[in-house]
């Protein structure tokens, strides 16, 4: 039996395509039900990589239809609102969906029982037998710990641990923008904007009902969970342009505390018959590369690619590592370098130089 251990969006291609290609998989997930937890915001779905893996999905004209027209506009400013850098990106190959659309895509191109629903994992052990809350186990020949960054598949193979990278967001929403929010609609524009100086910002996206954003704080402390108030946030902002501000004094509902972890650029492991890692489980990364989400889902082609081609499991999962630890890498360091200059006290010139470079 093939386990895959989460429903992400990496998990859900990998099982997607053995599914198609009449390999049987099972997916457990810890959460009771599709609708169970909200799934983030927008993602830029790149072309070599993420849409790639939709296209070995299958599923690649069904994904056309769920992009947001506009999504790849981009604004940067400074802390005084000064715009400093604005990108219409349309045609730049790397499209904005929502998370909840395209995961909903995959999950509804599954059959039925092939994602067992609340099957918490608790304990994974040599010989690769998995425990669930429930008190049931079972083993599997092959387990893909697709378990995002808290994995209780990697320590099968790894004895690394995400570390906290002295970043911390809190996550905001502004619902009905154009009625409610007009002005903040205006700043933010139709795609992506980021706001940055002094080691803080505000990162923000439109979504299709919503502005979704996060301000982001350095600091060598993450907020403790569930305690963080508007006022605490906006006194991190001291003399930032009042339009910032508002983005939180307007947010309507919680303030969602997000602390940025990672794994260590470069992480790899040695090859464990029977076990293998796919997006965050295995490179864990902050968000400053835009490769999460596609890299996972490259990870799930890529994996399903190597079974179909054998010859057998283990000589199938060495030669899907040997390409994902060098991919993995190179983004694991972009995404460092990423945010040190996005949160520098220079800040936005790091950022505006990095994309002045890419022009």
């Amino acid at each position: 039996m093939i386990a895959i251990i989460g429903a992400g969006l990496g998990g859900l291609t990998l099982a997607r395509i053995l599914h198609v290609n009449g390999i049987e998989a099972v997916v457990y997930e810890a959460d009771p039900s599709p609708t169970a937890r909200t799934q983030g915001g927008m993602l830029d779905i790149h072309e070599d990589s993420g849409q790639q893996a939709l296209r070995a999905a299958g599923l690649y004209d069904d994904f056309v239809r769920l992009i947001l027209p506009g999504g790849e506009s981009m604004r940067i400013y400074d802390q005084h609102a000064v715009l400093r850098l604005s990108h219409d990106h349309e045609g730049s190959g790397r499209p904005e969906v929502h998370r909840r659309d395209l995961r909903d895509l995959l999950l509804n191109s599954l059959p039925d029982g092939m994602i067992r629903w609340g099957s918490k994992v608790v304990d994974v052990s040599d010989g690769r037998e998995v425990r669930l809350a429930d008190g049931s186990s079972f083993t599997a020949d092959l387990l893909v710990g697709a378990d995002g960054a808290w994995s209780k598949v990697r320590p099968l193979v790894s004895a690394a641990t995400p570390a906290y990278l002295g970043l911390s967001f809190a996550e905001v929403n502004l619902l009905d923008p154009d009625e409610r929010h007009p002005e903040s609609a205006a700043l933010i524009g139709g795609g992506m904007m980021m706001a940055l100086g002094d080691g803080r910002g505000f990162l923000a996206h439109r979504e299709p009902d919503r502005l979704h954003v996060y301000a982001a704080v350095r600091m060598d402390a993450e907020w403790p969970a569930g305690d963080i108030s508007k006022e605490a946030l906006l006194a991190e902002f001291k003399g930032w342009d009042d339009r910032f501000l508002r983005l939180v004094q307007d947010a309507d509902g919680e303030l969602t505390p997000r602390a940025i972890h990672a794994l260590p650029v470069g992480h790899r492991w040695s090859r464990v018959p029977g076990v293998t890692l796919l997006g965050d489980a295995a490179h864990l990364m902050s968000p400053f590369a835009g490769e999460g989400a596609n890299l996972a889902m490259q990870d799930g082609a890529e994996l399903a690619a190597a079974l179909l081609a054998g010859p057998d499991t283990d000589t199938a999962l060495a030669a899907y590592e040997s390409a994902l630890f060098p991919r993995a890498q190179a983004s694991a360091a972009e995404s460092a370098a990423n945010l040190e200059i996005s949160f520098a006290p220079d800040a936005p010139a790091g950022i505006l130089d990095f994309f002045a470079g890419m022009g």
